[in-house]
Order: C-alpha cells, then structure tokens, then sequence
C-alpha cells in the first residue's frame, strides 16, 4: 500500500514561484508513475504533470508547459513540482497520485487518463496579489 503525502502550497502573488513536494511511502516506486492533479472550485480536476518514477519521461498539461517543472528524487522517494510564473489560474488543490504502469511507459496521450490507485490528500495554491 503506496501513502502520498503533499507539501508546500501556500499564497503567492502573481508571477510568484513555489515548489510542491509528493513523498511516497509503503513501498517501492519501481515501474510506476506520479502525475500532479489539481482541481479549482467548480471545475473539473485537470492533470497538470507526469513523471514516470523509473525511466523520467515526464510530460505536462499545455496550460503548464515552459512554467512548470516535475522532477523526482529516487532516494527520497520524492517527486516534485516546481511552478514558476503562477497566475491566478493556477489556484486550486494539487493533488499527486500514482499507479503501477510495469514495464510499459506513460504517453503523452494517456498519462492524465490511466486509474490512479493511490493519491494524497491535496495542498492549496492560491495565487492572488
């Protein structure tokens, strides 16, 4: 059993900078991959950014790209998200979650729409000046 527990959202004024943190226990992270969800009041929840734990690709959602930046810590069992230039848009509940992909990779195509067994219970980003 995989546990996922997020870190570092907090208040930002626009074109601010945080870094989110997804640490991961219960279990190795070999062969699955960790996606960043976020979900905004009376939307829908949105896929932001892939990394699969094993082999790195990474992919992002168009509303992120050249902004934001994931990248994993094998050692710490740790994928981050690095956002820069936040926007008010990007306020929501992050969310990170994971699931087990074996020997097959994500793709661009399907990373935000696989099942995802485990997730965490979410850190706020609020972008606001």
């Amino acid at each position: 059993q995989v546990q996922l527990v997020e870190s570092g959202g907090d208040l930002v004024q626009p074109g601010g900078s945080l870094r989110l943190s997804c640490q991961a226990s219960g279990g190795t992270l070999d062969y699955y991959i960790i996606t960043w969800f976020r979900q905004a009041p009376g939307k829908e929840r949105e896929g932001v950014s892939c990394i699969s734990f094993t082999y790195g690709n990474k992919y992002y959602a168009d509303s992120v790209k050249g902004r934001f930046t994931i990248s994993r810590d094998n050692a710490r069992h740790t994928v981050y998200l690095h956002m820069d230039n936040l926007k008010p848009e990007d306020t929501a509940v992050y969310y990170c979650a994971t699931t087990y992909l074996g020997r097959e990779q994500p793709t661009a195509k399907d990373w935000a729409t696989y099942e995802y067994d485990y997730w965490g219970q979410g850190t706020q980003v609020a972008v606001s000046s």
